[in-house]
């Protein structure tokens, strides 16, 4: 960089507006970042905020607290039935997920416009959206249309190009891979460690996972950090990059845990490197760091219950029982009596919604077959007729053998003991589903919220899910996809812990602690950013950014005209 630096021989001022790069710390927490910032893991950033040069802000994250409907609402402006990082589709049978190929351009087909926040001279780099960005690499949504039949080849700008580009370096392969298989050895011995010291919650942590650690921890974030450098030479108007690495290490050892606070160090000495690099580029720039949202800790669902929430559902539509083998593995971590109180008070649980439902639904119980058997789909059927898909902190289920939305009278006639069970487990903090006679309602163990009158019966089941829970949770209940109950985990404030329904140990997805809260690092020469719900509401920040900068406006696409594939570079 400084020799290119040096072979520039064009002395003329620049008068273009001051380029940004917006860097994301992918799943670190509002609060997280505060004590890393306070205990010295991330001095870059305590640099920045002691020097008065950038301020720290909070932002309050959708109720899918995830990469997915986080990064498609900061890039394009719009994220709406984008439920979870998977979710189930009931008219094409299919679950979408946010990463593959595939499913992500059909996301960002479903939510561009041509106008994103990248679209005028832009990069995205590392993502799983391009924003409308003409530059891209490693971005998930661009791989069909780089690689796909028909498309460019390997040749003039191709998928994979960063990675080629990076590596034809020998001294960026030697460091790199010598720094990955480091990044390999210390993960095994943080994985030993733990297991010898007993060290609750924690999940399985062999296999494949220390390689996979090595590619988003080490491999992507080296070669992200070289393409943010050649957008910097080349004097990109703004950049859009994700590091990835400590949302997959939280995922696994947990979010302040020192393997965990080892990588956000060597995060924050990227970002201190690329900010010293601005100092050597053709145009000024701007750093913004963010995240796309938090982590809340918490042991597995799977691990405290003994079974997965799918199997659950399952049990409760009257589906076959796991099989011995799935049940032993699902059990191994919890294997003691207060799982067998737990699985019995889940089930016969005697809180005042629970009997209400069960008196609801033994009036009707009688009326109605369940559903026939359907032939299986895409969506994998926990019981005849029912689909269930979890998200982190969230768990959708859908019965597809009735279109559109099921309503609550209808569940409680053909599966009379499922809702009861999911209000009163302990592991369920509350269930959102839609009624023939009141809408749209939350059912909590000690309560209900009827959204059609504002009326709360009881205690409040979105009271310990922060002051804009109910506008979130209604908003979703408008998605055209949205399930036909949708399950948010227990959160408790006490202990700030919940335990997510995938096996996790730092987890997010839904709603319920610091999951919900991400960070924004600005510089103080911007305007105040005031109070951030939602990442549509962040994405109209950035775009007022921009302006203010002096960046034009992207020009309005014609509807009729496709987008072409971008440039990967």
């Amino acid at each position: 960089f400084r020799r290119a630096a040096r072979r520039r021989t064009d002395t003329t001022p620049d008068d273009r507006p001051p380029g940004v790069l917006f860097l994301q710390v992918d799943g670190l927490g509002f609060d997280t970042v505060r004590r890393a910032v306070r205990d010295g893991d991330m001095p870059t950033f305590a640099r920045w905020l002691g020097q008065g040069s950038h301020a720290l802000a909070e932002w309050h994250c959708d109720w899918s607290s995830q990469t997915g409907a986080s990064v498609c609402g900061i890039l394009h402006g719009r994220n709406e039935d984008i439920l979870g990082f998977r979710w189930y589709e009931k008219d094409r049978d299919h679950v979408m997920a946010c990463a593959p190929p595939e499913d992500a351009a059909e996301i960002e087909r479903r939510h561009a416009d041509g106008r994103g926040l990248l679209a005028v001279d832009g990069a995205s780099r590392g993502n799983l959206f391009t924003g409308d960005a003409p530059h891209v690499s490693l971005t998930m949504s661009a791989v069909p249309l780089l690689a796909g039949k028909g498309r460019r080849g390997l040749r003039g700008g191709s998928f994979g190009a960063g990675y080629y580009a990076y590596f034809a370096n020998p001294y960026n392969a030697v460091r790199t891979l010598g720094t990955a298989v480091a990044d390999i050895v210390r993960e095994i011995a943080a994985s030993v460690g733990q297991r010898r010291a007993g060290v609750r919650p924690r999940v399985d942590r062999g296999g494949l996972y220390p390689f996979a650690r090595a590619g988003t921890n080490v491999i992507a974030r080296d070669v992200v950090v070289s393409a943010i450098i050649e957008d910097m030479l080349a004097g990109r108007a703004c950049v859009y990059a994700d590091f990835l690495g400590y949302d997959e290490v939280a995922h696994h050892s947990g979010i302040e845990r020192f393997d965990a606070l080892a990588v956000l160090r060597e995060i924050d000495r990227q970002i201190g490197r690329l900010y010293r690099a601005t100092e050597l580029a053709p145009r000024r720039y701007m750093l913004d760091a963010l995240s796309d949202h938090g982590q809340t800790q918490g042991e597995a669902f799977t691990h405290r219950f003994g079974e997965s929430v799918e199997e659950l559902v399952g049990r409760l539509c009257g589906g076959a029982p796991a099989t011995p083998s799935a049940k032993r593995e699902a059990r191994r971590p919890a294997e003691t009596w207060q799982v067998g109180a737990v699985f019995a008070e889940a089930t016969c649980g005697d809180g005042p919604v629970a009997r209400r439902l069960r008196e609801r639904a033994q009036r009707t119980r009688a009326d109605l077959p369940r559903t026939r058997t359907g032939e299986p789909g895409l969506g994998t059927r926990v019981a005849p007729g029912v689909v269930a898909v979890s998200s982190g902190h969230v768990a959708m289920v859908s019965f597809v053998e009735h279109p559109g939305r099921v309503e609550l009278e209808t569940v409680e006639a053909e599966f009379p003991d499922l809702l009861p069970a999911l209000v009163d487990h302990p592991g369920v903090g509350f269930a959102l589903v839609r009624s023939a006679e009141f809408g749209p309602v939350v059912l909590g163990r000690d309560g209900v919220h009827r959204f059609a009158t504002g009326e709360v019966l009881g205690e409040d089941p979105l009271a310990p899910y922060g002051p804009h829970a109910a506008a979130l949770v209604r908003r979703v209940d408008g998605f055209p996809h949205c399930p036909d109950v949708m399950i948010n985990s227990r959160y408790d404030p006490m202990t700030d812990d919940a335990s997510p329904f995938e096996v996790h140990v730092g987890s997010h997805g839904g709603m319920g602690g610091p999951q919900s809260r991400g960070f924004l690092i600005y510089p103080t020469a911007l305007p105040a950013p005031g109070e951030i719900v939602g990442a549509e509401a962040l994405h109209g920040i950035f775009r007022d950014w921009l302006t203010f900068l002096g960046h034009p406006e992207p020009a309005p696409v014609p509807t009729h005209i496709a987008a072409g594939a971008p440039s990967s570079d």
